[in-house]
């Protein structure tokens, strides 16, 4: 949970400022329209890593601390640690429901902005250690840990820069040195992370104390310790903020950015909004968005809010709107003070899976023709089980892919893939029906990216063709499915 002034984030709400590279050409636009198309060779893929992040689709954030037990979202590091005791703690309920609900992965705030740090930390008295709860020799980083492995999710950990609780805060390079020994500890003792997750928070003030974070050294601590984990930031390094706490990515998304247009963790423009939603089809790094939400209005467990969990509905609007814009999902989910997920939230979680049970058990293309404007396998967009592919001819920059069906199919939503271990290149694609003795379109959009879901009307057609109008390098597909959303009797 981030930093808000002026109540929002940190002001981030602006329109985009100048400078912004155009997110994509005109729909039906030519390669001679692109003034600035980049080199394919310049184009950047994803690492391994930051590959496997993005099909995970979906991971759940943990907010879990002192403000649990009293009410607050923002604790101001006065609070005594022995109000901590959730004597119910089951991080394996969490990490269940988690697994069963489709995550990937689960990440805990093992300290937020209070400085109370949910492990026995050697740096200071407010922790864990000095809780009533097991006693004073608990662990609730080693249990999350330890119940996310046992499951098969991957394990990652936010730890607040901003601290509200220790006396060197503001101090320079003192804090510095305190904040790297706190990161230390947990990249060095709680086995492989996939995800470290940073903001830029210093909610002081203009008159309050001033702490310029070592971001170099911060990274760098991750890179050293913890290889194989993606590094969340508002600008990166490894993943990026998607510029709103709404779980929304831009209907224009590109996985990559220009490094210098958000420099840092907590930098402020008009632009930045912008900037983060839609990336940089010109970017020279490879930093996908991930967009935050909670499932409830605030980020921590508040009896309050016990009715008003978002609906699985409401949950299924977020995933069309961030894993289906090219971004990656990650839904806050409070434990209670008991230390449990709440049955409202376990429910809505449980209710969410099953709407995507439903909508995406099958492929209403299976069995269908498959023919297209040229290059290799079209028919692999409709195998599911690997990374096949169909590529346009080289040099291309653009084509279309033809699906025949035996009988009319009904369909209302329509899923895309690019291939993205090759880089992201589709800058417009249209999609459309035959119907009427002619193409009649259904829908259109800008990137598609790792996933581009889109929902209309319903129409029913035996051919669909899908077009890619215009791309920055050769265009390669990697699914195309089509869906019809249940009908109720």
């Amino acid at each position: 949970m981030r930093v808000k002034t002026s109540q929002s984030r940190r002001g981030f709400l602006a329109a985009a400022g100048s400078g912004l590279v155009a997110a994509s050409l005109p729909l039906g636009a030519g390669a001679a329209s692109a003034a600035r198309v980049t080199s394919a060779a310049a184009r950047p893929p994803p690492t391994p890593q930051q590959l496997a992040w993005q099909r995970e689709e979906l991971a759940m954030f943990v907010h879990f601390t002192v403000n649990t037990f009293t009410g607050k979202e923002w604790g101001d590091g006065t609070e005594s640690p022995r109000i901590f005791d959730p004597h119910k703690l089951d991080a394996r309920q969490w990490a269940r429901t988690a697994k069963r609900c489709g995550f990937g992965s689960m990440i805990l705030t093992a300290k937020h902005h209070d400085g109370f740090c949910l492990w026995p930390t050697r740096t200071t008295g407010h922790c864990i250690r000095n809780s009533p709860w097991r006693d004073g020799k608990g662990d609730v980083v080693r249990e999350f840990a330890d119940a996310c492995r046992a499951e098969g999710l991957g394990v990652g950990f936010y730890l607040s820069p901003w601290d509200r609780n220790t006396p060197s805060y503001g101090q320079g390079e003192a804090y510095n040195d305190f904040y790297i020994t706190q990161l230390e500890e947990l990249l060095g003792n709680y086995g492989e992370l996939v995800e470290v997750w940073f903001d830029g928070a210093n909610g002081e003030g203009p008159n309050g104390k001033r702490q310029i974070y070592d971001w170099p050294r911060i990274h760098g601590t991750v890179r050293r310790m913890q290889p194989n984990a993606v590094i969340f930031g508002d600008a990166g390094p490894g993943v990026r903020w998607i510029g709103n706490e709404k779980g929304e990515a831009g209907t224009t998304c590109w996985s990559m950015v220009d490094p210098k247009r958000v420099p840092y963790a907590g930098f402020d423009a008009s632009w930045v909004p912008e900037a983060l939603m839609q990336g940089d089809p010109q970017g020279s790094e490879w930093r996908p968005g991930e967009a935050d939400v909670s499932i409830r209005p605030g980020w921590f467990w508040h009896a309050s809010e016990d009715d008003k969990v978002r609906t699985a509905a409401n949950l299924m609007e977020l995933y069309f709107k961030s894993v289906g814009r090219n971004s990656k999902l990650l839904l806050n989910v409070p434990p209670t003070s008991e230390g449990l997920l709440h049955e409202n939230d376990v429910r809505a979680l449980e209710e969410f899976f099953e709407m995507r049970r439903h909508l995406f058990a099958s492929n209403l293309l299976e069995g269908a023709q498959v023919r297209a404007s040229g290059g290799s396998t079209p028919a692999a967009v409709l195998d599911s089980s690997g990374d096949r592919y169909w590529q346009a001819p080289a040099g291309e920059r653009s084509g279309w892919i033809e699906f025949e069906s035996p009988a009319p199919i009904t369909f209302d939503v329509l899923r895309l893939e690019e291939a993205i271990e090759h880089g992201q290149h589709i800058a417009n694609h249209r999609v459309d029906a035959w119907q009427d003795g002619g193409w009649q379109t259904v829908c259109w959009g800008t990137t598609i990216g790792n996933a581009r879901l889109a929902r209309f009307a319903p129409c029913t057609a035996s051919r669909i063709r899908v077009s890619v109008e215009f791309a920055y390098d050769t265009p390669r597909l990697r699914r195309v499915a089509q869906y019809r959303t249940r009908q109720e009797s």
